[in-house]
């Protein structure tokens, strides 16, 4: 994690409670559309979004879910998938956790966890990397915020999720209804209305579930 990215974390993001989550506060972007214009530059040439600065519904629905159900994720190794801000993963964290790992690929992201898990006095490990070719390692619990937004990242992550559900992996991910999900594979565990930014999302209010991977292939007998 580079000081350049702490910094500009810092500069650009202040730390506040998650509307959906307020036991938990992270660094967030007053003006979604300001930083998403300020970075569209660096995107086009490699610089991911900064998914980092927002509190997206999927994230907010799942770390809702783990901290009210902490007996899911208490005394297990826990997997967040595509961190973003971390809000998942210090969920898991603070719901009392072995050890959580939260994995993004956005350097400024990785730096984004580690402000927000020590602005709520948890250990979580962030780490860069791409890692939905290889496996969830020794993870029991693998948690995913809003991840199934385009085709691409959909097929990759699927392929990811069921490796570790058929290696035993307890697997929940929270979508707001995003166009890639493929719910045929997933049982429905919870909904919320989630309030979100406008800007960004069109809606003030996305209804939003938490949904647990069946590692057996659709129809397959139970």
């Amino acid at each position: 994690m580079s000081e350049l990215s702490t910094a500009f974390v810092k500069l650009h993001a202040r730390l506040a409670p998650v509307t959906f989550v307020p036991e938990v506060r992270l660094h967030q972007a007053d003006e979604p559309i300001g930083l998403w214009e300020l970075t569209e530059g660096e995107f086009r040439s490699s610089q991911p979004p900064p998914f980092w600065a927002f509190a997206w519904a999927g994230g907010q629905a799942l770390a809702r879910y783990v901290t009210d159900h902490p007996e899911l994720v208490a005394g297990r190794r826990v997997l967040d998938l595509a961190s973003g801000s971390g809000l998942v993963a210090i969920a898991a964290a603070r719901a009392g956790a072995a050890a959580v790992r939260a994995v993004e690929v956005d350097e400024r992201a990785v730096a984004a966890v580690a402000l927000n898990a020590s602005a709520n006095g948890v250990r979580v490990d962030a780490e860069l990397g791409d890692i939905l070719d290889g496996d969830a390692a020794d993870a029991e619990v693998v948690l995913a915020g809003d991840v199934f937004y385009s085709e691409a990242m959909a097929r990759r992550m699927l392929r990811f999720l069921l490796r570790a559900a058929r290696a035993g992996a307890l697997v929940l991910v929270g979508d707001p209804g995003r166009a890639f999900l493929p719910r045929e594979r997933f049982r429905e565990l919870a909904a919320y209305d989630v309030p979100v930014p406008e800007a960004l999302e069109s809606v003030r209010v996305k209804r939003t579930t938490v949904w647990e991977l069946d590692p057996a292939p659709p129809g397959a007998a139970r």
